[in-house]
């Protein structure tokens, strides 16, 4: 056997001749007894900063119906952001100047009440304040006996009984609705796989595992798949009625098909409330169809789900209280600032099952800061995460479950005023009907070819984006490229959406003028 000294050579020296090239004058700087730290040399020098940003992002909140909707990083803020690693700090002074200065003008755009983009909360005052609450405990999430775990055991069974959960469900807050799918559907592809994935893996099953979801279904469930070793092939995506829900019919002959083929299905996946359009496929018939066929049924209710909160709404996801798996998001429909989501999972062994992995330095004990349940906090892929429960926690105690469920009714009547509008206005088209919150519309005046309106919306769309007038965002609905408005924002107000359709017109006819 090699000698330790040889064994432990890189490159022609010894690990101890490399330590001798980092020590200080001969020893480390502890070695000397000098020893650094990051906190302020003048704490009240730090107050008053910290006092500036409070007020300036304050003032953000208050202030952000006088704001641009969005506007373009300057050419100025895109040169401050190339360069190398300083070596050197600046300060945090220096630091939060710069901040100002290229950070702040130039946000994505969500705190505005013209902001309807890819289905993106605004966020609170409160929300934000939470957020630096929890930075200064920097408590990890789950993991141990403290507050931060209980104030998410609250979180989750305030949202069981909101959403008809039984209270021995579990769940888990996460990143957003695409970790929240990727989690459920572990757990659905473990519980119905027929053996142990998580301790053979897949190839020792010898089938194709598949799941169904319709054509609207949202981009992560596939990327769910593919994380999960299903790969694209182990989704089938499904056609939908005119309404955008998914076929019970086309469901019904692709799982009999599969079979068939030896395939085995393990999971569909109901909307409830799609991207694309809002809409909510028959969580009913796919809970029965499910329990029928022994499948799991996850819902992906990104936003959707919340309008259980809403008793006007409620009816239009029923069915929820069904799934085997449901993820959603608070920092959508609950107005939560970024970043925060949930999935709650009925079969809490399960859960626990599909994510457990057990280590020495996670050793449970009967007193003390690991005197947990569960100390390995084994519900999602994820060991170290934020304390992004109490901004949801504090959101909810202190507005009120029933406020949410106002909000939401309001969104879904600005949505119903939105339609009615382009409905009324000459060279406006609706482009699928309104269920909930989401409207897709485009401008469509006479004459102009299907071809040239795509290219003529779309010009719209930057036009009115680049002049901090709205931002949607868009997507294709029977091929045709349209406007989208996702609305779950409680800034925004009727004569908002009057200011949206007064600008898609006259910027259209704009466009056309000028070709």
């Amino acid at each position: 056997m090699a000698s330790t000294t040889v064994a432990r050579k890189q490159t022609g020296r010894t690990w101890e001749e490399r330590e001798d090239e980092v020590r200080v004058g001969g020893e480390f700087p502890f070695d000397a007894g000098i020893e650094e730290g990051l906190d302020p040399a003048d704490w009240e020098e730090f107050r008053r900063l910290a006092h500036r940003m409070v007020d300036r992002m304050v003032d953000f909140q208050r202030d952000a119906r006088k704001a641009r909707a969005w506007q373009p990083v300057s050419e100025g803020a895109e040169e401050f952001f190339v360069g190398a690693a300083p070596r050197a700090g600046v300060g945090a002074e220096r630091v939060y100047e710069e901040f100002e200065r290229y950070v702040l003008p130039y946000p994505t755009g969500t705190f505005h009440p013209r902001f309807w983009g890819w289905v993106g909360g605004t966020g609170t005052g409160l929300g934000m304040m939470a957020d630096l609450l929890a930075a200064g405990l920097n408590s990890t999430a789950g993991q141990f006996n403290d507050s931060a775990a209980r104030v998410e055991r609250q979180v989750l069974d305030w949202m069981k009984e909101a959403l008809g959960f039984p209270q021995e469900a579990s769940g888990i807050l996460t990143s957003g609705g695409s970790v929240a799918n990727l989690v459920g559907l572990a757990v659905g592809r473990d519980a119905i796989a027929g053996y142990d994935v998580t301790q053979e893996g897949l190839s020792a099953g010898g089938e194709q595992l598949r799941l169904y979801a319709s054509e609207q279904v949202h981009s992560s469930v596939v990327k769910s798949a593919q994380l999960l070793g299903l790969g694209r092939a182990g989704v089938r995506l499904l056609p939908v009625d005119d309404h955008f829900r998914l076929r019970m019919d086309a469901l019904a002959a692709a799982v009999a098909a599969d079979r068939r083929r030896g395939v085995r299905p393990f999971a569909v996946v109901g909307n409830a409330g799609t991207v694309n359009t809002g809409a909510v496929d028959d969580l009913t018939a796919l809970a029965d169809f499910a329990a029928e066929q022994g499948l799991w049924f996850h819902i992906d209710g990104a936003f959707g789900a919340l309008a259980a909160l809403s008793p006007k709404l409620r009816p239009l996801v029923l069915g929820l209280e069904r799934a085997d798996s449901i993820a959603f998001d608070f920092h959508k429909w609950l107005y939560v600032n970024y970043e925060a989501g949930c999935v709650l999972v009925r079969d809490r062994a399960a859960h626990r099952r599909s994510f457990t992995a057990p280590a020495d330095y996670l050793d449970v004990f009967p007193r003390g800061t690991a005197a947990q349940p569960d100390p390995t906090d084994s519900r999602g892929p994820q060991l170290s995460r934020g304390f992004k429960a109490l901004k949801v926690w504090m959101t909810l105690r202190g507005y009120g479950l029933d406020t949410f469920g106002r909000m939401v009714d309001q969104n879904v009547a600005q949505a119903r005023y939105l339609s009615r509008r382009i409905d009324e206005t000459p060279d406006l088209e609706r482009a699928c009907p309104v269920m909930l919150n989401v409207v897709c519309f485009r401008f469509a005046p006479a004459g102009v070819t299907p071809a040239r309106l795509d290219a003529l919306n779309k010009e719209i769309l930057m036009r009115l984006q680049e002049r901090g007038i709205a931002v949607p965002s868009s997507t294709r609905l029977h091929g045709d490229f349209v406007i989208r408005v996702a609305i779950t924002n409680q800034r925004s107000r009727r004569e908002d959406f009057d200011t949206l359709v007064d600008a898609v017109v006259r910027i259209g006819n704009e466009i056309l003028a000028e070709t």
